[in-house]
């Protein structure tokens, strides 16, 4: 059974390094990895959790939308992994909203971000994937890949005066 791994949190070195590229998707160490993620995500009420987050700094995310205690209005899906992902914007929209992190616990901020991106990764038996995200979803996506790239929620903010506690966020914006 896979365990549950501690989420790191924002001071912690490996958040602001650069993820590296995973070579080999089926070593037995990648598939726990994986399953070990998959656990810490549903356990933490998250939508996305990146592999830095639990200290190993590889180029693996996990996207899982899904309503919870966190986000309420989260629409459903089958959670993704994605192994050495890229994306690009599919139009110039950007749009700001909401995004908390486990790794910056009790503050929400405003990120703008784009509302579609194309993405190509690899699943967890290496085969390559590519589908358009859209609206949550892809944000969700660009939240997690910062995270491959040493970059928080934070640094996105445009303003300290778009930053509030979570327990503010779920009183007035929930």
């Amino acid at each position: 059974m896979a365990e549950v791994r501690d989420v790191v949190q924002l001071g912690d070195p490996v958040l602001r390094e650069v993820a590296r590229p995973i070579a080999d998707f089926e070593d037995e160490g990648m598939q726990r990895l994986i399953d070990e993620l998959m656990v810490t995500l549903r356990q933490s009420n998250g939508v996305g959790i990146a592999a830095p987050q639990v200290a190993v700094p590889y180029r693996l995310l996990i996207v899982a939308s899904r309503p919870n205690a966190r986000y309420p209005h989260a629409p459903e899906m089958e959670p993704t992994v994605m192994l050495n992902p890229r994306w690009e914007a599919v139009t110039e929209e950007r749009v700001k909203d909401w995004e908390g992190c486990l790794s910056v616990p009790g503050i929400r901020g405003l990120v703008p971000r784009y509302r579609e991106i194309r993405v190509e990764y690899c699943d967890r038996t290496g085969h390559l994937q590519q589908q358009v995200l859209t609206d949550f979803v892809a944000r969700i996506f660009q939240h997690e890949f910062d995270h491959l790239e040493g970059l928080v929620f934070l640094d996105r903010v445009e303003s300290s005066q778009e930053l509030m506690s979570e327990q503010e966020y779920l009183k007035r914006v929930v």
